[in-house]
């Protein structure tokens, strides 16, 4: 029987999800990343990261910073909304002199004693994929972008409001972080991004030193699934060595991408669940597809396309939400938190490309995109579990929560990822609220609390906002979200 290629078989997913008028987001660059990946990529293993990181603390870059957090405080933002009550901070951090690579961040301060507040880091995926324009200003962040593409409305739910949040553009080429070396943009992979990543951070903590000993957390979605475990790994393994300790307490992961063999079978699986396909096509995949294989047979491979077929034009990355039918700006518009605009990509590649908003953000004249070409990633493993059981048995806290309305990586995928490390159940699954209506599921394991956040998408904070607010709250606080009604966020 003629054999194809499990990522040859994604490949027609990718192609059947792209919507019209869209540009590559960070689940299309999870595509790509898989179509690219060899087959015979290894999984990762403890081995490897433990060395990487021994690797990254003998070889970190350190250089002096003071001063630079003043030069780095943003006046006012074009288009800024009155009311701005917090302080808020961009530039460049150096983490390769030789090299000339520079990662960009964006920092926003609780408006409420900051002093007091932990401190979180957000990545967002792809890979390749920008932490401004989709975590600061679409997702978690104070500020979203009016359709006219020249100013801002304030998001009443930004996690700022509980946290001082720190967003990195990473690795470098990807929104306005760089290299003076071009071949790091053809050589760009795990490894390397959890190596710039860390040394990033310790670098930031010196030129914002008062946040050294602040409870710290790393939290992200999409591939952001690889980065944030590793990167909490590489701080875990570099703490018992260096002198410059990262206070990291847990790490929070969204719609990740952590198993390639369970992802996949996930994904089918939720279409027939949420009737998109037929029963028919449903039996062929249970069947004949083998996710775990390195490849499928033929009949799998029509099985899968068929069922990407029967789903029609939908939002791939939220089922249930309207798709963008013109994306062209619109003067005199006002955008609400309520009602998250599925155009906004192209309101935010507008406002960035303004030459007076990358002037006030410190950021050198780029051509921002939100999704940038990595040409070659190099090393991505197949499945990021042996690092999340390294992390388990290291009593930090270990979130992973799911908007139940994506199907490119659903709720499917993060439980049967889940699943496969066999845990003992300590709270049972129960129904969580955020206000006075069911926010969505929890379930918490012994190493491991899962959340379903109901009604949202692949971005979580984007189509609801409230209840992401009230699960990071409950996250930082160590608490599980609400059980019943309450007039909070």
């Amino acid at each position: 029987m003629k054999k194809l290629s499990l990522y040859a078989c994604l490949l027609k997913l990718s192609l059947l999800v792209l919507l019209p008028y869209s540009k590559a987001n960070q689940a299309d660059k999870l595509d790509e990343l898989i179509l690219s990946r060899s087959s015979k990529n290894p999984p990762l293993t403890l081995s490897w990261a433990e060395e990487e990181a021994l690797k990254t603390h003998s070889s970190a870059y350190v250089a002096p910073q003071e001063g630079l957090s003043q030069a780095d405080k943003i006046l006012t933002l074009p288009g800024q909304p009155y009311g701005v009550n917090f302080d808020q901070y961009s530039g460049y951090v150096t983490v390769d002199p030789v090299a000339g690579r520079e990662l960009f961040y964006y920092f926003v301060e609780s408006p409420y004693n900051p002093s007091t507040k932990p401190l979180v880091l957000w990545l967002n995926g792809g890979p390749g994929c920008s932490s401004l324009g989709y975590g600061a200003f679409e997702e978690l962040g104070p500020f979203r972008i009016n359709s006219d593409g020249k100013t801002l409305y304030l998001n009443k739910y930004a996690w700022n409001e509980v946290a001082n949040v720190l967003f990195l553009e990473s690795p470098a080429g990807v929104g306005f972080s760089y290299s003076n070396t071009t071949s790091d943009y053809e050589k760009a992979g795990d490894k390397s991004t959890a190596k710039d990543s860390y040394v990033f951070l310790i670098n930031w903590l010196e030129r914002f030193p008062q946040y050294k000993t602040h409870d710290f957390y790393i939290t992200g979605e999409s591939y952001a699934g690889h980065y944030v475990p590793q990167l909490a790994y590489t701080i875990l393994v570099n703490n018992k060595f260096s002198h410059q300790s990262i206070n990291l307490k847990g790490i929070a992961i969204g719609n990740a991408w952590i198993d390639d063999a369970t992802g996949s079978k996930g994904i089918f699986d939720y279409l027939w669940t949420h009737a998109l396909n037929s029963d028919q096509t449903h039996e062929l995949i249970e069947k004949y597809c083998d996710f775990t294989s390195e490849t499928i047979s033929e009949i799998c491979s029509n099985a899968t396309t068929r069922a990407l077929v029967e789903k029609g034009k939908i939002d791939f990355y939220n089922i249930y939400a309207p798709r963008c039918h013109d994306p062209s700006l619109k003067n005199g518009s006002t955008g609400s938190v309520y009602d998250f605009d599925p155009c906004s990509d192209y309101y935010g590649e507008a406002y960035f490309n303004r030459p007076e908003v990358q002037l006030a953000l410190h950021a050198k004249p780029t051509n921002w995109t939100h999704c940038s070409e990595l040409l070659d990633w190099n090393d991505s493993p197949t499945t990021i579990l042996p690092v999340i059981k390294y992390l388990i048995d290291s009593n930090i806290g270990l979130w992973i929560y799911s908007g139940d309305t994506d199907a490119r990586v659903p709720v499917t995928s993060s439980r049967y990822a889940i699943n496969t490390l066999k845990l003992p159940i300590q709270v049972p699954w129960r129904p969580w609220y955020s206000g006075n209506e069911v926010g969505g599921y929890v379930v918490k394991y012994k190493g491991i609390t899962f959340v379903t956040v109901r009604g949202a998408g692949h971005v979580v904070p984007s189509w609801q906002p409230a209840r992401a607010l009230t699960m990071i709250v409950s996250f930082l606080y160590g608490s599980l979200p609400p059980a019943s009604p309450w007039n909070g966020f």
